[in-house]
């Protein structure tokens, strides 16, 4: 019967036996014949070959199995450590070779090699391949589901740590360092492919399982007050402030210096203070927010046709770089460059170090995401028989409904490590066998079950219940309470609407949405709401007769219609400023909007 053939879903032309053809492509293709980027996919139901040949598609290494038999012998193993052959002899002798998704459905693949049958056609190089980098770090993986896999995997990519050696003479945006990040005690050979303990990026802690007067509920985490002032999670956050000096059309140029008093928009001395005779600020230098980093004047905005030759309008305007609101620390670094058009570039990098605080994020390795809901003092944290106090509560309500069984190995696994002075394997597939482990912790004195006797720290009560203690390798989010904490009173407003402006950033408002009006509603709380949304109120004159705004004539103090006259009754009301601007909107559209006006009483 013949079979259409589609090159990346184009129609070429037919073939006599789509199997056949389809089969052929492949050994021609692990005979290095044709490319080993072609994918093949033979379709039964609707007899169509498609060939894949496009950019994008996700492919993945598998080893050829020939009868039952994996075409990767003993031979090639010991050529590869010996370097004889390389991985890429390996894929161009056919091997192994590169399957896409399509050809994937055609394909048997075994998990391992004593799983091999003669309808095999695959082989996995080790089943720790289907996962990704930050997946294959996750510590016994196969004991978790897969939604908390890849929530544990997304929020390694979210730690703070030693991202790169040269940091100090590095100029990155919006960056963090670890102060002392350790290697995990539970890791995987990943951690072992990937250098690891070239960039770690958390820390081992002592971990107990148990709720502490209400304060981890809802995965808040409590921590010790002592161990933080031991180093536990401290890091350096680092940010750059660039300014450039931009060229302008009639050679006129910026100048990066301390900008003169003549110049339009000075600000206070008090405010160019830290500034050296470049205009640039000097290293070390403790900053706060309004504070100038680096002074700059630029030429005026608009120049007419006369002004260039007029010296009294020729004055320059202040642009100079401050610390954004909100924001503080220490000037780290100051580089004097220049960019690509030979404009001088000056970036000066801050400091600012970051002690654990309330509301900052933590997360161990298998996505059990938490907050700081309360620093505890050493001596009122609960502490265990042998004197060992934790450095962090866990709540037990995180684990029933997460099913992360790989957490709770991983604490008896670490407590093993620690205890026996030795890194624990737990990649996933092959993993130290739980049973081991029990019996190793057992041997050292301790319950197998990780459980142990913990009396209060604020009583000196003995706990009823055994707590489950043990180490675990926690992460530092980059999600900090102090890039986030934003508040405000009265501030700026938008141009256009008279609204308050939008974003931390902008010093804006924190807007009170329609479930959090409904809440006041809820609560009877009608006047607060009557102060929350009159964020642009204002006080309007209108024309009673023929209901449009009127205008308001500061110099005779007097209120008149423009539609009326001077002798219309014109009354004052208050509207938003956003309602005003619907109405004149209306006007430009030709809708004549009147308001007709009614007396309260």
């Amino acid at each position: 019967m013949v079979s259409e053939v589609y090159i990346d879903g184009t129609f070429v032309g037919t073939v006599e036996s789509g199997e056949d053809f389809a089969k052929q492509l492949i050994r021609e293709r692990r005979k290095s014949t044709i490319d080993n980027n072609v994918n093949v996919h033979f379709d039964e139901s609707l007899n169509q070959v498609h060939l894949e040949i496009c950019r994008g598609r996700v492919r993945r290494p598998l080893i050829v199995i020939k009868e039952g038999v994996s075409a990767l012998t003993e031979n090639h193993v010991k050529q590869l450590q010996k370097n004889e052959i390389t991985w890429t002899d390996l894929v161009n002798s056919g091997v192994i070779e590169y399957l896409d998704s399509a050809e994937e459905e055609g394909a048997l693949v075994a998990f391992t090699d004593d799983e091999l049958t003669k309808e095999h056609t695959h082989l996995e190089i080790t089943p720790l391949a289907m996962m990704g980098v930050t997946a294959a770090l996750v510590p016994y993986g196969n004991y978790t589901q897969s939604a908390r896999l890849s929530i544990g995997s997304k929020n390694q990519k979210q730690a703070l740590g030693f991202y790169a050696s040269n940091f100090s003479v590095r100029m990155d945006t919006d960056v963090s360092l670890l102060h002392t990040p350790q290697l995990p005690i539970v890791s995987t050979i990943a951690h072992e492919i990937s250098e690891y303990d070239k960039h770690p990026s958390g820390q081992n802690v002592v971990l107990a399982i148990m709720s502490y007067r209400g304060y981890n509920m809802e995965d808040a985490i409590i921590v010790n007050k002592g161990s933080v002032e031991r180093g536990f999670g401290r890091s350096s956050y680092y940010r750059p402030m660039i300014a450039e000096e931009l060229r302008y059309s009639g050679g006129l140029i910026d100048e990066i210096a301390v900008p003169s008093k003549d110049v339009k928009g000075y600000k206070t001395e008090r405010d160019y203070r830290l500034l050296e005779g470049d205009g640039i600020i000097y290293p070390e230098a403790q900053v706060k927010e309004e504070d100038v980093i680096i002074g700059k004047s630029s030429p005026p905005r608009f120049l007419s046709g006369m002004d260039e030759y007029s010296l009294a309008s020729n004055v320059r305007r202040e642009s100079s770089l401050s610390l954004p609101h909100g924001e503080s620390g220490v000037v780290d670094f100051v580089l004097v460059t220049e960019n690509q058009e030979g404009n001088k570039l000056v970036e000066v990098r801050l400091r600012d170090q970051r002690i654990p605080e309330i509301g900052d994020k933590f997360t161990s390795r298998h996505g059990q995401k938490g907050v700081v809901g309360l620093i505890v003092p050493e001596t009122d944290m609960p502490f265990t028989a042998s004197g060992i106090i934790p450095d962090m509560i866990f709540s037990p309500h995180g684990i029933p409904s997460r099913m992360t069984i790989s957490h709770l190995i991983e604490l008896v696994g670490a407590k093993v490590g620690a205890l026996a002075g030795r890194f624990v394997d737990g990649t996933t597939f092959s993993v130290e066998k739980e049973v081991d482990l029990r019996k190793e912790l057992l041997s050292y004195g301790f319950r197998d079950n990780g459980t142990e006797v913990m009396y209060n720290g604020i009583t000196g009560e003995m706990i009823e219940a055994r707590i489950f203690i043990g180490n675990m390798y926690y992460l530092k989010l980059r999600h900090m309470v102090a890039n986030k904490m934003h508040s405000r009173a009265r501030g700026p407003i938008q141009l256009l609407t008279r609204q308050p402006t939008e974003g931390r950033a902008k010093e804006g408002g924190l807007r009170l949405g329609e479930m959090e009006k409904d809440t006041f509603v809820a609560h009877g709380a009608s006047m607060l709401l009557k102060e929350r949304f009159d964020s642009d109120k204002v006080v309007v004159p209108v024309c009673e007769s023929c209901g449009m705004i009127a205008v308001f004539d500061e110099f005779k103090n007097k209120a008149y219609c423009q539609m009326c006259g001077e002798n219309a009754e014109v009354s004052n009301i208050e509207i938003s400023y956003a309602f005003k601007l619907m109405l004149d909107e209306f006007k430009s559209l030709g809708i004549y909007p009147r308001l007709m006006l009614k007396n309260k009483f």
